[in-house]
């Protein structure tokens, strides 16, 4: 007699969220933060900074649904103070999240977080990667975060939190740093690859462009997921998103696109793997409650924080994008 015992699967969720503009409101003399001071042309105050860090909450919270997401990028933080407060002082602080974080070069000084439930990712490697511009030394962006971590059924989880440089002054002007920036970032994760060819990658954050552009299709060389997957190849998993009517993550007056992404290593895309991307499928949280009424463009929009420099009282410009890994014990 043999006995065939079923192998027990776990179910996390990884979310991707660029907040806009998540600043506290201290003056810090070594960043262009002054925008975000209670006098400043924001009016940014206790009150509406509190609020801010409530709406986060929720928002983890909701898309996390019956559990709580076991890491969540975190895109547009201004410093450590930020996730002090949205960790220990806000409704969050149930969750008990663990957060990395470090101060970057950005003149604005907006960096890019993640935070992690230490129950079910265990960091053992963390580095924050300065990309300075050969051609602009002077120019400065967000630092790469990456971190590997061990999951619950012992194996390696690589990630990569990004912010790519903005369209700031037009998509020609703006795209060799965005180009760049991804070379960097593939030399990065060409680096695991060359130890470890069954990687385990999870790349996110706001690259700033759309899937077919560039950066990523050309410099990063992340693929539309197909039926043919390579384990030593990237694949975006916004993708299909691309160009479809009425969804994306972000709105630029009528149209919506796809600037958040979550990239994987083909590796999480085999159900075979002992830890795999579930559906092959990202998806896009639209919860009624981070949309609004369009009225100059029609149809829905994002709920924002600000509208120019107008207190607006909503969530983000950005909606949250997430994907659950099936990881087998």
């Amino acid at each position: 007699l043999f006995c065939f015992l079923q192998a027990q699967t776990k179910s996390l969720r990884i979310i991707s969220y660029n907040v806009e503009n998540l600043f506290d409101c201290k003056d810090d003399s070594l960043k262009n933060d002054t925008e975000f001071l209670p006098d400043g042309a924001y009016h940014w105050t206790p009150y509406k900074f509190k609020q801010k860090l409530e709406n986060i909450s929720k928002v983890i919270t909701t898309v996390g649904e019956w559990e709580t997401p076991v890491l969540v990028g975190l895109i547009e933080v201004e410093n450590q103070n930020t996730l002090v407060h949205l960790t220990k002082y806000a409704s969050l602080k149930q969750k008990k999240y663990r957060y990395m974080h470090k101060e970057s070069p950005d003149r604005r000084g907006i960096d890019v977080a993640l935070l992690y439930q230490h129950t079910n990712f265990k960091p053992i490697k963390t580095a924050f990667y300065e990309v300075i511009f050969p051609q602009n030394a002077r120019s400065k962006t967000r630092d790469i975060l990456y971190t590997a971590g061990i999951l619950p059924n012992g194996d390696t989880l690589h990630v990569f939190v990004n912010h790519f440089p903005s369209r700031y002054g037009g998509q020609k002007k703006s795209e060799p740093k965005r180009i760049y920036t991804a070379e960097f970032l593939k030399s990065k994760t060409d680096s695991i690859f060359l130890q470890s060819p069954y990687a385990n990658i999870i790349i996110m954050g706001d690259f700033n462009d759309y899937p077919p552009d560039n950066s990523l299709t050309l410099s990063l060389q992340a693929k539309m997921p197909s039926d043919s997957i390579q384990k030593t190849s990237l694949y975006n998993l916004a993708y299909p998103y691309h160009n479809k009517a009425n969804i994306g993550s972000h709105k630029y007056k009528s149209n919506w696109g796809m600037l958040d992404h979550i990239i994987v290593s083909g590796n999480l895309l085999l159900e075979t793997n002992t830890v795999y991307i579930k559906d092959k499928k990202m998806y896009i949280c639209q919860e009624p409650f981070l949309l609004e009424d369009d009225t100059k463009h029609f149809g829905k929009k994002p709920f924002r924080t600000h509208i120019g420099k107008i207190y607006h009282g909503g969530y983000s410009d950005h909606l949250p994008v997430f994907i659950d890994i099936i990881i087998q014990q």
